[in-house]
């Protein structure tokens, strides 16, 4: 009889291992489980979240689609944009993420005026200087002043600024369809209007230098007609552009004040013209926009597409069946809770108020809670949103206060000296003077002799400091410190 023999010891280890393995499995599957389920839990949590807040919202007006604030598509006659010049800029197409101008010579001749960002506007020297020494400008036989010699360089633009200048006139402005894919063909807009307004803005300054106000006035209309066309748009970006452009000819208006270079024709035709452009009163509309386009873009997060529609993953790259999109929907309705406690709430148009201690950073953690993962996204946009009020209010303090010089002229030019109070301009020279868009008070207004004065806001700070202006390192303007004195730059 042949006796037994033991199974060898590493047999004993493979089916140890074998069950130890299927122990692991089995325990990976069950965490895996518990964690679907869990994630599950979560993002029925979030999404019903956001669903219960969009819902209260909507039941209170508010819109939160970025359909709801892109223009609609209008006739080319009647669209700013569609103009010869300018339509190049409308002919292209998003490929692998790039755009694709299908008119490049068009393109290119847009693009010419960006040649005019080089010169140094505020200077009509320097500006005289670099057209003479540059060879892609006429110029005169002989030098003339500073003033004619930029004017004779400039006429190679009259043709564009002609036609633009009539197109401005027209209803509507219209460059993009796709807004929240189109931003680089935007951003392309944005750098040939700020090229036009620079282009009209130096011609302003040539034009009042040489003793042709009703020029220098028409070029400033257009230059603020360029900026009215980013008016409707819905992203910050375009609004800071809008800005942007509006300090041009405010700079170009202060300083043909400041040496008496407006007649007394013009004078109110400016007034008019700076009381007719309300920036706060389209702080809330562009703020809305803004934040449909955050929830835009949490929309192809939550759903792990590729920004056009088609689905890749379910966001953060994971899987769709563990994608935490709870958590995302609980960050959107934390940066939508954002709009609601502090952007939205900084500035009131009606009042024509706008309110910095709403915009402090100490007022974050009051509205959003500590940092957490689910409300990261509004910790991190908020930096940059909560300076758009900050923006608003300097261009339309400035706005207000060059309209009060404008009268200030007026008045002086009637009765020989400036008034003791600005009370004594209205109703004949203004109808009712603006008061400190920060505080509400009356605008700070001090008579001087020899026959002059000092016009201020108590500016972002909220303190009158006198009509001291705060510098920061680099020598410019701090905006948040320091009083808001005219004439603004």
């Amino acid at each position: 009889m042949t006796e037994p023999t033991l199974a060898a010891p590493h047999s004993f280890r493979s089916v140890r291992l074998r069950q130890n393995a299927r122990r692991v499995l089995i325990a990976v599957l069950a965490l895996l489980a518990v964690g679907a389920l869990v994630v599950t839990e979560e993002n029925w949590r979030g999404k019903r979240a956001w669903e219960n807040y969009r819902r209260e919202g909507e039941a209170k007006g508010e819109h939160f689609d970025l359909a709801w604030f892109t223009t609609k598509p209008v006739a080319p006659e009647q669209n700013f944009f569609a103009t010869p010049f300018l339509a190049p800029l409308l002919n292209y197409e998003i490929i692998q993420g790039e755009v694709r101008w299908k008119d490049t010579n068009g393109i290119a001749r847009v693009r010419s005026l960006g040649i005019v960002s080089g010169v140094p506007g505020g200077d009509l020297k320097a500006a005289q200087n670099y057209f003479r020494s540059n060879t892609n400008f006429p110029a005169a036989p002989a030098a003339q002043d500073p003033a004619h010699d930029v004017l004779f360089a400039l006429e190679k633009f009259r043709p564009v600024l002609l036609e633009l200048r009539a197109a401005v006139k027209r209803p509507a402005a219209v460059y993009s369809l796709h807004p929240e894919r189109d931003m680089m063909a935007a951003m392309e807009m944005f750098s040939v209007l700020k090229s036009a307004a620079q282009t009209a803005n130096l011609h302003a300054r040539a034009s009042l230098e040489a003793g042709h106000p009703a020029d220098a006035l028409d070029d400033v209309r257009f230059v603020f007609g360029v900026a009215q066309s980013l008016k409707g748009e819905p992203a910050l970006i375009a609004h800071f552009v809008r800005i942007g452009i509006l300090h041009l000819p405010l700079q170009t208006i202060n300083d043909g004040l400041a040496k008496n270079l407006w007649p007394a024709s013009r004078l109110l035709e400016l007034q008019l013209l700076l009381l007719s452009d309300d920036l706060l009163a389209d702080y809330g509309s562009m703020m809305r926009g803004e934040r449909a386009f955050g929830n835009e873009l949490m929309a192809h997060q939550i759903a792990g597409d590729d920004g056009a529609g088609i689905a890749r993953t379910g966001g953060f790259g994971l899987p769709r069946f563990l994608s935490p999109h709870g958590m995302l929907y609980q960050n959107q309705v934390s940066m939508n809770r954002m709009h609601d406690l502090l952007t939205l709430p900084a500035v009131d148009s009606g009042a024509h108020r706008v309110f910095p201690e709403r915009c402090s950073t100490n007022e974050f953690p009051k509205a959003l809670g500590k940092k957490t993962p689910y409300n990261m996204f509004a910790w991190m946009t908020l930096p940059a949103l909560h300076k758009a009020a900050l923006r608003f209010a300097y261009t339309q303090n400035s706005f207000d206060q060059t309209a009060v010089v404008c009268a200030l002229e007026r008045y002086h030019l009637k009765n020989g000296d400036y008034p003791e109070v600005l009370a004594a301009l209205t109703p004949e020279f203004i109808g009712a003077v603006p008061l400190d868009i920060i505080g509400g008070q009356p605008l700070h207004y001090h008579r001087s002799v020899p026959a002059n004065f000092q016009l201020y806001s108590v500016g972002w700070n909220g303190k009158d400091d006198g009509g001291g202006i705060a510098r920061n390192k680099n020598g410019k303007e701090d905006m948040e410190n320091g009083d808001w004195v005219w004439p603004v730059k």
